[in-house]
């Protein structure tokens, strides 16, 4: 089944992509300022494509736009956090029901394949674990077909994941990986009611596995050379 993170992206998505990645696993600390020029000249860029990368991440609630002074990576409250998951926990029942019809053989070795590298680097990086969490639920919104649906999830689950890397309990990601693993096995038996309750409470037992950290520093010029090389933006541009 063909959904719409399966394209080739552009190049503002292309920037906005190793941005959410960086900042999910905390490469980006939150309150770090993200200039438009760094960036631009990071990825061989434009600054107007910097400035549209920011824009989508902002209205993902992963950078805060303020005026005067600039971009900044978004540096929500725990207490935000929590109230952000009770909409996601609504959410992401009404998106799995919206999966009946849509779970065939191809989706079905994806979805396992997903959890068997989030399940295995759960015990490597628990933040790169939690990134490959937040994809399994974007893969999960793009089966439903509804455009509305998946803009609003990606939103939300990329609130959620910000806020597991700064406040996420050592070890609950290989709890998420456990509970992915249950969600798939359900709706691959068709029990679509079933899974929506496995979700919703997936979704609640995340969020209570939350706790205080502390956050490292790092230099936002540095991260974003490493991240330009990584993607092959320096050389040549942003294809």
């Amino acid at each position: 089944m063909t959904t719409t993170r399966d394209r080739t992206p552009t190049r503002t998505e292309r920037v906005q992509i190793a941005l959410r990645q960086a900042i999910l696993q905390q490469r980006l600390t939150p309150g770090t300022r993200l200039p438009e020029d760094a960036i631009g000249e990071a990825f061989g860029a434009s600054r107007t494509i910097a400035r549209e990368a920011l824009g989508r991440l902002a209205t993902e609630g992963l950078v805060e736009l303020i005026p005067n002074r600039g971009a900044f990576v978004a540096n929500p409250s725990l207490e935000e956090g929590r109230g952000i998951f009770v909409i996601r926990a609504a959410l992401e029942r009404a998106m799995v029901r919206q999966l009946a019809g849509r779970i065939d053989d191809a989706v079905v070795e994806r979805l396992r394949q997903m959890v068997e590298e989030e399940s295995r680097l759960a015990q490597e990086s628990e933040v790169e674990a939690i990134r490959l969490a937040a994809e399994f639920h974007f893969y999960l919104a793009s089966l439903t077909g509804n455009a509305v649906l998946e803009r609003y999830l990606t939103e939300i689950v990329s609130r959620c994941s910000l806020v597991l890397a700064m406040y996420g309990r050592q070890h609950s990601a290989d709890c998420g990986a456990r509970e992915h693993r249950e969600i798939v096995e359900a709706l691959v038996a068709g029990e679509f009611e079933r899974a929506g309750d496995l979700m919703e409470r997936h979704v609640e037992d995340v969020a209570a596995r939350g706790q205080l950290s502390v956050r490292p520093q790092n230099d936002v010029r540095e991260v974003l050379s490493d991240l330009a090389r990584m993607t092959g933006g320096q050389a040549g541009g942003v294809p």
